[in-house]
């Protein structure tokens, strides 16, 4: 997924810019130092998440069609578009899912989850096609939607990646 980043940033037609990257980047590293959870916790935490939204998204999208939900995704910062694609239940469901398979308290997860999924949907938004280009799709939403391996759902190792790419050493 993280070449899926890479494709979009480098398309003139996609939104997607390297300044986009280190601002999810940053959010996440911010989130994580606030509530104390070091790197590989961050990453398990991403990793579990990308695997426990695939369906919930999926199933969204079919719900909606594809172009609503990628719609949607523009305005993800409005907490009412975010409870609308995924409700608090759901997000509850989330909390639980990564506590358990990270080890992670519930507690925290609480107070990380609201704050994380937007900027997990601003990083799949970086795929939207850019304002007048013609035609086109969200290539990073459905190369996640769309994912039959791991590797295209494991936002663990996208921030891992992009830690990297931005991080290079010199």
């Amino acid at each position: 997924m993280f070449f899926e980043v890479l494709s979009a940033i480098n398309d003139p037609n996609q939104q997607a810019s390297i300044s986009q990257l280190e601002q999810v980047t940053k959010s996440v590293q911010q989130l994580a130092g606030s509530q104390g959870v070091n790197s590989n916790q961050m990453q398990s935490m991403m990793t579990v998440l990308g695997s426990a939204l695939q369906p919930i998204l999926k199933q969204k999208q079919s719900q909606l069609g594809a172009g609503q939900l990628a719609s949607m995704l523009g305005r993800i910062n409005d907490p009412s578009v975010l409870t609308s694609i995924i409700s608090p239940q759901i997000q509850q469901q989330l909390v639980q899912a990564v506590a358990q398979k990270t080890g992670m308290q519930a507690s925290i997860a609480q107070t990380m989850l609201p704050q994380l999924l937007p900027v997990v949907m601003n990083l799949f938004n970086m795929g939207a096609p850019t304002p007048g280009s013609v035609g086109g799709t969200n290539s990073l939403l459905s190369t996640f939607l769309e994912g039959n391996r791991a590797s295209n759902t494991d936002l663990g190792n996208v921030m891992k990646f992009a830690g990297r790419f931005l991080n290079a050493p010199n």
